[in-house]
């Protein structure tokens, strides 16, 4: 498990990190795990973002309509969006101004929209969850939208990779929370040298 960025991200501001992963790898549980973690500091930063969805689901996110989200994104009040899954997704502005204030700034992404990301912040680490295959279905067969044979052949269609001009850390979820959760713990303080997180 690569758990630790080789080198520190330069520069004097703060940093973003983009949690990214394939569904069933359990970013939203391990964000809320570093989230308690870190409960409490204001040198970093978790962010809510904006979804066209209700408020159900596993994450804490703000859910707004199709023509709410348009109106937001026209009003400049997006770092970054990105359409997905049929669902439009924004990254509060405000994250910029947290960055340069020197703070960490820790957001779910997405591998498809990483450029965007790279373009907006250019301190950026991408942290990139995984499972072993037969982990990521049957959490996947769990939530009861496809078979475990549809959902094999979808997931060995697709890559775990993140591809292209990335500082990638990589942290495979297959085994306990507790583990990668700490993983995610330590990378984040490698992400972000200079405070002390801990």
């Amino acid at each position: 498990m690569d758990a630790r960025p080789t080198t520190t991200v330069p520069g004097p501001g703060g940093c973003m990190v983009a949690v990214v992963g394939p569904s069933g790898a359990g970013k939203d549980t391990l964000m809320a795990y570093a989230a308690r973690f870190l409960e409490g500091r204001d040198d970093v930063v978790f962010v809510r973002r904006v979804i066209t969805r209700n408020a159900a689901g596993g994450e804490d996110h703000d859910g707004v309509s199709e023509a709410e989200f348009e109106a937001l994104e026209q009003a400049g009040r997006f770092a970054v969006s990105w359409d997905a899954h049929g669902l439009r997704y924004g990254i509060p502005v405000e994250t910029k101004e947290a960055i340069a204030k020197g703070q960490l700034v820790v957001a779910n992404g997405s591998r498809s929209a990483l450029s965007r990301f790279k373009d907006t912040y250019p301190s950026l680490v991408v942290i990139n969850i995984t499972a072993s295959l037969d982990v990521l279905a049957a959490r996947l067969e769990a939530r009861g939208r496809e078979t475990r044979e549809e959902i094999l052949r979808r997931l060995e269609r697709s890559s775990l990779a993140v591809t292209g001009d990335y500082h990638v850390v990589t942290i495979d979820n297959s085994g306990s929370l507790e583990d990668a959760g700490r993983a995610l713990v330590e990378a984040l303080k490698g992400c972000f040298a200079s405070h002390r997180i801990g």
